[in-house]
């Protein structure tokens, strides 16, 4: 049976962002209860952040997890928030904290915002920002989806949309299909135009998309990403109210130093990080069951043990999911018994219980 001093130990390598000292020196860990293999303990959080909050959390479940003779962890939270915020270190944070209250007003309907985000192009974003929205949907809950990345509105043709959004009381209409509300910039110009935009100008964009689009009621509301880490990049994430953001990777090293810069974007706005999702993660033959990892192996769990955050799916290669996608036909939908539906499945439920799990993190609002 593992030791109090073991958990202890290894709790020690964590370290509060911002104090700069290990948790365990701080007071933070109390209430240690170990029966056989499972391990229970409390984080009594003072001032921390939201960010360093969900951080801090997720690392302790994972290294006491790692312990030899630990079977479960199950990790609580105590402490109140900041009694006063904190003030922007800098520029981009100053505008962060304004820009989400003003957005948050423009859909009141919607409960949670998740962006599906890249560090470069190619990696299979849009194909896992459909996925989820169309997964998230046969969970139960009522969903849309913006096609942020104007660059490339892949959306209408992954979801199968024809035609252009309706109007009402001068406002947009957005198109329903599979289940889902949608708006792309794809809807609205030629297949074949280029959109040749700075950074002001799809600002502006994603504005309207909130304001002058009838989402209703939504419970999750997702955004594909352009990506790479640009003035765009910068202003949408400005702009949307993020509950948090799901990073998609490849497992080779060239992915995966691109998508470090996109992460260090997304602290520096304090955009929470959902997790990592590795795509393209190996194929299995179909012909002979063999595994190829033709993009490398185990890149997604590196950066996700690097950063301190979930793992939330590894998704093999699939000729049907590319398929699905060309054909206007998501493989959650597709093939809803196959294995890679399976795995859409659970990463739908994944970030679900991860916005749970933030949504704890944040403060309560006083009374006045």
């Amino acid at each position: 049976m593992v030791s109090e001093a073991a958990v202890l130990q290894a709790l020690r390598a964590i370290r509060d962002p911002e104090a700069q000292q290990d948790i365990v020196a701080l007071g933070l860990v109390r209430d240690v209860r170990i029966t056989e293999a499972d391990v229970s303990f409390t984080l009594a959080f003072t001032a921390q952040s939201p960010q360093a909050k969900a951080t801090i959390h997720s690392m302790a479940s994972r290294l006491v997890s790692q312990l030899p003779g630990v079977s479960r962890v199950q990790v609580k939270m105590s402490g109140g928030a900041r009694e006063q915020p904190a003030a922007p270190a800098h520029g981009a944070g100053a505008a962060h904290g304004a820009g989400p209250v003003r957005s948050a007003e423009l859909i009141p309907e919607v409960r949670h915002t998740v962006a599906v985000s890249s560090g470069k192009g190619g990696v299979g974003k849009s194909t896992v920002a459909v996925n989820l929205a169309v997964t998230l949907s046969q969970t139960g809950g009522t969903v849309g989806i913006i096609d942020s990345d104007v660059y490339g509105p892949d959306v209408p043709l992954m979801l199968g949309a024809r035609g252009r959004p309706g109007m009402f009381e001068n406002r947009i209409i957005p198109v329903e299909v599979h289940g889902l509300k949608m708006m792309s910039i794809g809807l609205l110009v030629n297949e074949r135009e280029p959109l040749v935009w700075r950074g002001p100008m799809i600002h502006s964009f994603i504005q309207q998309m909130l304001r002058d689009v009838m989402w209703g009621a939504l419970d999750y509301l997702v955004f594909d990403m352009p990506p790479g880490t640009g003035d765009a990049q910068l202003s949408l994430s400005q702009v949307i109210p993020l509950d948090g953001v799901v990073m998609v990777t490849t497992p080779q090293e060239v992915a995966l130093l691109d998508v470090r810069k996109a992460i260090g974007m997304f602290q520096k706005l304090n955009v929470p990080l959902l997790g990592v999702v590795e795509n393209m993660s190996h194929f299995v033959a179909p012909d002979t069951g063999r595994r190829y990892d033709i993009f490398g192996e185990g890149g997604g769990r590196r950066l996700a043990d690097e950063y301190g955050i979930p793992l939330l799916a590894q998704i093999p290669l699939d000729p049907e999911t590319r398929v699905g996608g060309d054909e206007g036909s998501p493989i959650a939908l597709r093939r809803p018994d196959s294995q890679q539906a399976k795995v859409f499945r659970d990463l739908a439920l994944a970030v679900r219980s991860r916005l749970d799990e933030l949504a704890a993190l944040k403060p309560l609002p006083k009374l006045t």
